[in-house]
C-alpha cells in the first residue's frame, strides 16, 4: 500500500482520491473548503480542511509524509505554483500536478512537479483514439516506449493459430491474454486459435502496435 494526499476537492482532485482510496491505497484529502472536505471524508482515509498553501498545515496533515501528492487546483496558477515549491521543499518524492495549459505545465515542471497532468488534453486524445481506432478498446501505457492494447482480431487472422501468425516475429509484439466472451485465457499457447471476434491483450513498443491496429 502507497500513501497518497490529494490536494484540491475539485472535480479532479475527487475522483483521483476516491479512486486511489477504491483501490486500497492510503489517502489523505485536504481541500480549503470545508463542505468540500467533509462531503469525501467517507471515501478516503482522512479528510482535512485547510489552507494547503501553509506549509505548517501540510506537515501537521501528513502530506509531507506520503509517497506521492497530486495536487489537483489547475485554475489558481499562484495556488498551485506555491503549494508545489512547498511540497518540493518537504522532501515529497513524487508530486503530480494538474495544469490548465501547457504554458502553466511547464511552470509547475520547473518548480519541482515530477509530473502534469493535463486533463482536457488526456481525455481528447482518449476519445480521439477511439474514434480514430474502433477496434482498440483500451490503451495502457506502460513507459514512454512501451504499452498494452485490448484488441480486436481483425477477419485475417480468424482460424489460425498464433504459432501461425507469429505475432512477435512479424511485429514485435506479445499476446499476454486473449478474452472471448467472458472466458479469459492467460498467456495462450502456440497452438491456440484465434477467432475474428475474439479480443487480443497484446504488449510491444509503440511503433509495434501501431503498425498491428492498422491491420484488416
Amino acid at each position: 500500500m502507497k500513501s497518497y494526499a490529494v490536494i484540491g476537492l475539485g472535480r479532479f482532485g475527487t475522483r483521483m482520491a476516491t479512486s486511489l482510496y477504491a483501490h486500497g491505497e492510503d489517502v489523505i484529502a485536504v481541500d480549503i473548503n470545508e463542505n468540500l472536505a467533509n462531503q469525501i471524508a467517507d471515501s478516503v482515509t482522512k479528510s482535512v480542511a485547510g489552507d494547503a498553501k501553509n506549509k505548517n498545515v501540510m506537515k501537521a496533515v501528513g502530506v509531507a509524509d506520503c509517497d506521492c501528492v497530486i495536487v489537483g487546483i489547475g485554475s489558481n496558477l499562484a495556488a498551485s505554483v506555491l503549494i508545489t515549491m512547498n511540497l518540493k521543499s518537504l522532501g515529497v518524492p513524487h508530486i503530480i500536478c494538474k495544469a490548465h495549459d501547457d504554458t502553466h505545465g511547464e511552470i509547475l515542471k520547473k518548480l519541482g512537479a515530477d509530473q502534469v497532468i493535463i486533463p482536457e488534453f488526456v481525455v481528447a486524445d482518449k476519445v480521439a483514439g477511439s474514434l480514430a481506432v474502433p477496434n482498440i478498446l483500451e490503451y495502457i501505457e506502460l513507459s514512454d516506449d512501451y504499452g498494452i492494447i485490448e484488441y480486436t482480431a481483425p477477419a485475417s487472422w480468424g482460424g489460425k493459430t498464433l504459432k501461425e501468425l507469429n505475432i512477435r516475429e512479424k511485429f514485435g509484439a506479445t499476446v499476454i491474454a486473449e478474452k472471448r466472451g467472458e472466458t479469459v485465457t492467460v498467456s495462450p499457447g502456440g497452438n491456440h486459435i484465434v477467432q475474428s471476434d475474439t479480443t487480443l491483450v497484446l504488449l510491444g513498443d509503440y511503433k509495434s502496435l501501431e503498425e498491428i491496429k492498422d491491420l484488416k
